[in-house]
This record gives structure tokens, sequence and C-alpha cells, in this order.
């Protein structure tokens, strides 16, 4: 019996809201499948996405592997004869997929739109500025002594030698937020990947091993191989790679940091001597390098591939934001510049909140449902690459 399709016209205009505008001009000519270099040869994509995007056929696209298997290197933009922007429909596709697995499902729609963008930053600011001086029934006294707006105020213009974590803000206080914020972001990526990976197995016989497709994916990730094969975008692998050892580096720093704090005792400010702040700061360099080239591949790439959506551009700003603030906090408490140095270093908590917090809802998702997918793939034999 055939199919019947029941196009689902309020989707279509979710992807051509979320960035998939050129959509409508695809003319199933399948240029952009024959030049894409990491699509399988068995039903290779993005053609038959265009046109169950065309069609609205919801359920078969938000569940769909093969949305992840791409890696947006926009030859299939480039080429199209069309300017359909195949590899921005997809990437719009992406972003309705991590919607519609969100939990909760509210805060998957609210980082996507731009409307909510003020309110999402309001909460970290509120956390910082307001609940941080008054805390004492949650943190110790010892802790909070004189952190109150007028002692704030006095910090900032006095020219007692800066130090972030005691005097600006207390650290138990620091590590409470950012403990929560994990907690919530594991519990939003944890249901998420759990209802994602149930749609994606419904129906299908799982043959490989799943450690064995995980560490392939693993091993794949490390190299960037997948990128390297795009040549519109072929940058894209150099600065995703910086990006990516950037904040695996910065990462490492924040547990050795831990473990100098809470296991050795000792407080910070650390000498730029020592082998952990080495170690910080050549990441933080990283990620700035791999994040000015993203956006520099992207603006010199814009015509052929596309300039990208809101939700590209909000994650791409967080990272620039936390990377300056980072850096700038230390040189400007080197510089011994409290009226700049305590400002900068509050934006910069700001931004990791953000960062971390919305984790689940916002492009960094990518991270782990493409790895899902991938692992999803290799297992099936779909990817054997």
């Amino acid at each position: 019996m055939t199919e019947q399709i029941k196009p689902d016209l309020k989707f279509i205009n979710s992807v051509i809201n979320a960035g998939g505008e050129s959509l409508k001009k695809c003319f199933q000519c399948a240029t952009c499948s024959v030049v894409c270099n990491v699509t399988p040869d068995d039903k290779p994509f993005p053609r038959k996405e265009m046109v169950q995007a065309q069609w609205g056929m919801k359920d078969k696209l938000l569940s769909n592997p093969d949305i992840w298997l791409c890696h947006q290197c926009s030859d299939c933009t480039a080429y199209c004869p069309r300017d359909a922007k195949p590899g921005e429909v997809l990437g719009a596709i992406r972003k309705l997929s991590i919607e519609h697995y969100a939990f909760p499902s509210f805060m998957g729609k609210m980082v996507a739109d731009p409307k909510f963008l003020i309110l999402l930053l309001l909460v970290p600011v509120l956390i910082f500025a307001v609940v941080a001086p008054y805390l004492g029934q949650i943190i110790p006294p010892q802790y909070l002594e004189g952190h109150t707006p007028e002692y704030l105020n006095e910090l900032i213009t006095s020219s007692a030698p800066i130090v972030y974590a005691e005097k600006f803000m207390p650290v138990p206080f620091i590590d409470t937020v950012f403990v929560l914020a994990a907690l919530f972001a594991a519990l939003g990526f944890g249901v998420g990947i759990m209802r994602y990976w149930k749609d994606l197995t419904a129906g299908t016989k799982v043959k490989g091993s799943i450690m064995g497709a995980v560490m392939a994916t693993v091993t794949e990730f490390l190299a960037h191989k997948k990128f390297k094969t795009c040549e519109v975008t072929v940058d894209r692998a150099r600065s995703h790679l910086f990006t990516f050892y950037g904040f695996v580096g910065l990462a490492i720093t924040t547990t050795w940091a831990i473990v100098y704090l809470y296991g050795m005792h000792w407080l910070s400010p650390y000498p730029l001597r020592d082998p952990m702040k080495i170690f910080g700061n050549l990441s933080a360099l990283s990620l700035l390098i791999g994040i000015t080239l993203v956006i520099m591949n992207r603006m010199k790439n814009a015509e052929k591939a596309g300039m990208g959506s809101y939700f590209d551009w909000l994650f791409i700003g967080v990272i620039f934001t936390i990377v300056t603030t980072g850096l700038l906090s230390e040189i400007l408490r080197l510089m011994q510049v409290p009226m700049l140095a305590y400002p900068v270093y509050f934006v910069h908590l700001v931004a990791i909140f953000f960062l971390f917090a919305y984790a689940p809802f916002s492009k960094m998702a990518h991270m782990v449902y493409r790895t899902t997918a991938l692992v999803f793939a290799k297992q099936t034999g779909r990817d054997k690459t």
C-alpha cells in the first residue's frame, strides 16, 4: 500500500524560520548528494532531507541520524544551481531536533528565540549581582564578610590588590552556582538523548558493539576526520581543532585548579609560572584562535555557504565572550585596574553560566547529539568510515 503523506505546514514554516528560508528553491536535482564527501553511498543525504522538509515530514526528519552525519561542509550549498542552501536547511533541522528533544521543552524554545535572550541573560546576572551578597543562610558567614553592595563599590574603586575569588565573589558560592548549573545541564542532556536514542532505535536492529562504535566515534572526533573532507570550507577543520582542544585544555585546567583549591588548599591567584597557569593560558589562546578563525571563515564563505542563523551566532558569541573576558580579567588583574577588572570578571562569570546551564538547548548540544547519531550509524553499519 502506498504511504499517504500529510504535510505538516507548521513544521515547514518552522524550518524556514529557523534558518532554512531557501528551502522552497530546491527542485530535487540531487547535486547536493553528488558533491557531498561525507554522505554514505546507501540512501545519501541531503537530497532526501530536502524532500522531507519540503513536505513537512517532521517525524522522519527529527529522529533522522543523517541530519547529524552532515557536518555542514557547505559543498552542497556552494554547488546548488538553485541557491537552495541545503547545508543551511539541515542546520535549521538540527536546531529543531534539539528543540524537539529538549528537557524541559520550554528551554529549547527560549534558547532558540532571540526575543528571550535578555531574560536568559538576566538569570545569571541576578544570581551573581543580587543573590551573591545576601546568601548568609547558605554559605558560612566568614566567606561573605563584607560582601555588601557598598563593600563591592569600594573594592572596585580601591587600589588594593585584585583578588577575584575571595574579595569579589565567595568561592563556595561560585562553586555552588556552577555545580547546580552543571547538574541542570546533565539532566537536560540525559533526558534529551534518551528520547532521541529511543526514536533512533525504534524498529532498527542494532548489530555492532556499542563500545566499538563509541571508540571509533571518539577517535574520529579527536582527529576531526570528517571536517577534513570538506572542500568549500576546508579551513573549518583547523578552526574546529583549535576550538575543540582549547575547550579540552580549559576543562583540564579547571579540574587542576579544583585539586589546588580543595586538595592542596592553595588559594588563587596563582603565579604565571605555575604549570597549571601556563597550561590554562595556552588553552585559552587556542580557544581564542579557534573561535576567531570560525568567525573569519563564516564571513569569508558567507556568499557560498551562508552566514548562519541566530542559533549559530549565539553560540559563537558566547564562546568569544568567555575567552576574551577570561584573558582580559587576567591582564587587568596584572595591570591592577580594578575599575575594569571586576566588571569584566563579572561578565566572564555570566557568560560561563550561560554556556553551561543552557548547553543542552544551544548549538553546544551538537557535540552530544552528533556523537549519539554517529555511534548509532556505526553500530548499524550506515557509517563505516
